[in-house]
């Protein structure tokens, strides 16, 4: 009798043990996120240091990030690359980093890992709600009797103005040298200048109060945005997960929607 139970309870066993191994593998997909998943990114509370530039469509691809990749939380500092990067020489903790040019991205490449350009940039001229001092051109940006406020020389957005404006043989003087984009921008949304060259993103963000004059492309500049981890982070995994997730199509999209171009 017993030779006849055994197998049986054997058999039993056997088939118990087959139907738990896939629900055994099945919770151990669900805690790893599996791999290529959602949730397959490190949890981690992240820093991410990036151009003033990117402040609004970063806020909103933060969120998306986020809703993405449950228990994983993103932080920005947004300023001028070139004070990003004086954070980064100075050991700030951050985990990742996005300027708007390459040349101080390349000032870090032993502080960074290897750089992604997720985005480029154009420049126009922003000028006061409908234009009152009816600027048509850079050209007109010499006018003496112009206040034009530029980014300082040492800013990515500063350094292509000059660019623009040496291209041309123009000498314009500005009444201020401002330390990121969005300074620029707000002089001029303030009326306190006349006119300012910033990023054609940044002036769509405050459509309605500043006018933007279009600079053609054979004089204008293209900014390029490269975004890197630091090798300093200790949410390494999880900031090179970060960086990769700005060149998806999901992301992209945000960029382009917010008027940046294909990298």
């Amino acid at each position: 009798m017993s030779s006849t139970v055994t197998p049986r309870r054997t058999a039993a066993a056997l088939v118990a043990a087959a139907l738990l191994l896939p629900l055994t593998a099945c919770g151990g997909d669900e805690k790893d996120g599996g791999e290529g998943g959602s949730s397959s990114a490190p949890k981690a509370n992240l820093t991410v240091l990036a151009a003033s530039s990117l402040t609004d469509v970063f806020k909103s691809a933060g969120k998306a990030y986020e809703k993405e990749h449950p228990g994983t939380k993103v932080k920005f500092s947004f300023a001028g690359s070139q004070e990003l990067a004086a954070q980064v020489k100075q050991g700030a903790p951050a985990d990742a980093l996005v300027t708007a040019d390459t040349k101080t991205m390349d000032g870090l490449k032993s502080d960074a890992g290897t750089p992604t350009v997720i985005a480029k940039n154009r420049l126009v001229i922003a000028t006061g709600k409908d234009n009152p001092e009816k600027i048509e051109n850079l050209k007109d940006l010499a006018d003496p009797k112009l206040k034009v406020v530029l980014a300082a020389p040492e800013v990515p957005v500063g350094r292509y103005s000059r660019e623009v404006l040496d291209k041309q043989k123009l000498k314009v003087k500005p009444v201020s040298q401002e330390a990121n984009v969005r300074a620029v921008l707000s002089k001029v949304q303030l009326g306190e200048a006349d006119a300012g060259i910033v990023y054609k993103t940044d002036a769509a963000t405050v459509p309605g109060k500043v006018d933007a004059i279009t600079i053609p492309d054979d004089e204008n500049a293209v900014a390029s945005y490269p975004a890197a981890t630091l090798k300093s982070s200790k949410n390494s995994k999880a900031a090179a997960a970060f960086v990769k997730w700005l060149s998806t199509p999901e992301a992209q999209k945000m960029l382009r929607d917010a008027g940046f171009q294909k990298p």
